[in-house]
């Protein structure tokens, strides 16, 4: 029988659409529109990019893939408003960002050294994720890459059952425990994801949460990091190119120091935040080692000839290595709207030219 946070879960009507409309689960969810007039294969080329093997255009981020974004998992409440997830962590809709956090005060476990006995894991026989994965499937462009989204990964996880300055101590205090605790949420992770491979269509790739920095710093020493949250990390992302699927992370922070373990571990592309990551630094050093997502913001009001120079001038400046994702920020639909098309038609001379293609 299902545990107390599992049954909403097992009870579920799984055909049904659970998302709040306007949140970024719902968003996600919905169908997009064809792109139109690309000669290639937009799953081709995005692959090309996620392993730098000579792509035709650059992308555009996240407008040419579909997000998988399963209501059987519940990593945060479905539908994501104030309440338990299946772990039984109390989350709450942050309005300031649309998103979720934990509830101050959320405390699933006594300590950590109890987890073993107070942990309560997932029981997902009970989760109609073929059901699930039927109605998710049937929105997903066939053209775009098709990415599972895997939030609340091995770190994030232990301090949403335990306070945060609780979870970095058991570094310190239990680290066999720790590592213990990590490998179990790595089969609790290959589980859940061998269930999205099975019942959601096609998957091509796995976008892999798990914040390790603020803003000044990555959480974690190089040491600390290559010892305790590599080794079960790496695991999972082997797990996930033996089934053939390219690694996106997301990972918030200041982690450029994290960039030698990343392309060790097998990511295969990085969006960094901007605003706390040396951009220029991180392509020059591995830009030819993982793919990743620069911003190019343009301001509103800018031109429609400043927008295609501004386009031009990040391709030649971070489109030499084939890895580069265009990350187009700005508040002016149309002038995203320019800039993707833009970003397209000047990448593919670009690379036709830097590859000797006719």
């Amino acid at each position: 029988m299902a545990g107390k946070f599992m049954q909403q879960a097992a009870n579920r009507d799984y055909s049904k659409w659970w998302q709040a409309e306007g949140s970024w689960p719902w968003m996600f969810q919905q169908s997009k529109a064809p792109i139109e007039g690309r000669p290639y294969s937009i799953l081709e080329n995005y692959k090309r990019v996620m392993k730098g093997e000579q792509p035709y255009w650059m992308p555009a981020y996240m407008n040419e893939i579909n997000i998988i974004w399963p209501d059987a998992m519940e990593e945060h409440p479905v539908p994501e408003v104030n309440g338990p997830d299946w772990w039984g962590v109390d989350w709450f809709m942050e309005t300031g960002i649309g998103g979720m956090m934990v509830t101050p005060g959320t405390r699933t476990l006594t300590e950590f050294a109890n987890w073993k006995e107070e942990l309560e894991w997932p029981d997902l026989s009970v989760v109609d994720f073929e059901t699930d994965g039927k109605k998710i499937s049937s929105r997903l462009d066939p053209e775009r890459a098709h990415v599972y989204e895997c939030v609340e990964g091995l770190f994030e996880r232990l301090h949403e059952l335990i306070p945060f300055d609780e979870s970095l101590l058991a570094f310190y205090e239990e680290p066999e425990l720790l590592e213990e605790f990590f490998q179990k949420m790595v089969d609790y992770k290959i589980e859940s994801c061998s269930q999205i491979f099975k019942h959601y269509g096609r998957v091509d790739g796995v976008l892999y949460h798990d914040d390790w920095g603020a803003e000044k710093a990555g959480f974690f020493s190089n040491d600390m990091f290559e010892e305790q949250i590599m080794p079960a990390t790496k695991r999972f992302f082997d797990f996930l190119h033996k089934e053939g699927k390219f690694i996106e992370l997301h990972s918030c922070g200041r982690n450029m120091q994290y960039v030698p373990f990343m392309i060790e571990m097998g990511i295969d592309f990085w969006a960094p935040q901007q605003r706390c990551n040396d951009m220029d630094y991180l392509y020059d050093t591995y830009g030819d080692k993982i793919s990743l997502a620069i911003a190019l913001n343009i301001p509103v009001g800018t031109s429609e000839e400043d927008t295609k120079k501004m386009v031009h001038d990040f391709v030649d400046r971070y489109g030499e290595k084939g890895r580069t994702v265009c990350w187009i920020t700005t508040d002016d639909a149309n002038l995203k709207a320019l800039a993707a098309d833009e970003l397209f038609k000047y990448s593919f001379e670009y690379y036709n030219k830097l590859y000797g293609r006719n």
